[in-house]
């Protein structure tokens, strides 16, 4: 979306807010939330500026009417029969039409995660819709109307709903089969890097979290990812930097040092390295468009 219809960008938000649900501080208590799109939006004039749940998983279902959406900083435009996944901390805004509708489902990350099936990145289905609807409504009538064994049968039903989810996105995208050993390790790191990015760089630390050596790690990352595990918390660090210059106002040095970069010069360069553009350029032009 371009800046003329200054919809979705919000260049005067000090920080990207983090809400349990959209518009919401508390921390959610039930592992699981639904609703419809036009039950929320429409308190919003049917625009979602861009936000992030910090422990939540959503799925969101377009049934009717259009949408705009971000998912951090790719812009897509939806129309029904659509199926947006986002994983925990993805920043996401919408502008819907005002003829939506839709389901919004909204569970914890950590039981995603529990049940090997999550999601690393958020994703975008356009196929096998039915099937994903109605795991979804088989789902919610459990938690409506809950008989014995409710826990069991709520695993069951999101253990079906994510299958349904990972069936779907192969079918768009690719045929991968299940990941290997060497893979696992791999999602292993990576959901280490997303907890502490923050706090360390070091190879050893992370290293030491998985039980192996820095020289393993290095080859468990170039085998299943294709890069160096140092390069992987690179990415994460610089993804993190560029959801921040595009969605909050802190300055460079305020998200350097919110990053772990004492140095704000050293910070600038790495910047600029993994982005090809200064962080103040990277943040000039992003506001032009």
């Amino acid at each position: 979306m371009d800046s003329r219809g200054n919809c979705l960008h919000y260049p005067n938000m000090k920080t990207i807010p983090t809400y349990a649900l959209y518009g919401e501080k508390d921390s959610a208590e039930d592992w699981l939330h639904w609703e419809t799109i036009p039950a929320r939006a429409r308190h919003h004039d049917f625009r979602i500026a861009p936000h992030r749940h910090e422990h939540l998983f959503q799925v969101l279902v377009l049934t009717k009417g259009s949408a705009q959406l971000i998912l951090d900083d790719a812009e897509f435009r939806l129309t029904s029969d659509a199926v947006i996944v986002v994983p925990a901390l993805v920043v996401h805004g919408y502008l819907f039409s005002q003829d939506v509708d839709g389901i919004v489902l909204t569970l914890l990350e950590r039981d995603v995660r529990a049940l090997d099936l999550s999601f690393n990145l958020p994703a975008i289905i356009r196929s096998d819709i039915p099937l994903v609807r109605a795991t979804i409504d088989s789902m919610i009538a459990e938690a409506d109307h809950p008989g014995r064994w409710h826990d069991v049968a709520m695993r069951a039903h999101l253990s079906l709903l994510l299958i349904a989810l990972h069936r779907a996105q192969s079918q768009s995208v690719s045929n991968e089969k299940a990941a290997s050993r060497m893979r696992q390790h791999a999602a292993v790191f990576q959901q280490l890097v997303e907890q502490r990015f923050r706090q360390t760089r070091r190879i050893a630390d992370y290293a030491e979290a998985m039980a192996v050596s820095p020289t393993h790690l290095n080859r468990i990352c170039r085998q299943a990812l294709g890069t160096s595990a140092l390069s992987v918390i690179e990415r994460r660090i610089a993804h993190e930097a560029r959801r921040q210059l595009l969605f909050s106002t802190l300055s460079v040095k305020q998200i350097g040092a919110e990053l772990g970069y004492d140095d704000p010069a050293y910070f600038t360069r790495f910047i600029t390295r993994m982005l090809g553009i200064s962080p103040a350029k990277f943040r000039q032009e992003m506001s032009h468009r």
